[in-house]
């Protein structure tokens, strides 16, 4: 399983934000300076990130963006989310047809599977993501 690119740059925008935590707002522009993604690829994920709530926009003198909650309250899960839409690892949970669907013996057990995925997703804040990591 992969992630889109616009899930893990989703990530990448919201870690450069988180950056700027307690200090002042940010643009789209300056995180696509940050992050060296495209400008218009972040105007996207901006708009999406701030629809699920996970960003925000101030406006007038002084605004730009800002995390809606502490960096510490939003998690990887989330985020993915406000890109992909609830975490499933196969079309028949998204109520797509299937060819063994009447007949399928596992189709029961992928919430559980699903869940596990969204858990350990949801245990990763996004604090986590804006530690420097020394290399090994």
């Amino acid at each position: 399983m992969r992630l889109s690119n616009l899930a893990d740059y989703a990530v990448v925008t919201m870690s450069a934000a988180a950056r700027h935590c307690g200090g002042a707002r940010t643009s789209a522009a300056e995180l696509a300076a940050e992050t060296g993604l495209p400008a218009p690829t972040v105007q996207k994920l901006v708009s999406m990130l701030s629809k699920a709530g996970l960003l925000r926009s101030v406006r007038g003198s002084g605004g730009g963006l800002q995390l809606a909650r502490p960096a510490a309250a939003i998690n990887v899960a989330e985020i993915v989310e406000a890109v992909e839409g609830p975490i499933a690892l196969t079309q028949c949970m998204d109520g797509h047809d299937c060819c063994v669907d009447h007949n399928c013996a596992v189709k029961p057990h992928w919430p559980v599977i699903n869940n596990a995925l969204r858990g350990a997703l949801a245990d990763i804040p996004l604090t986590q993501l804006t530690r420097i990591e020394e290399p090994a």
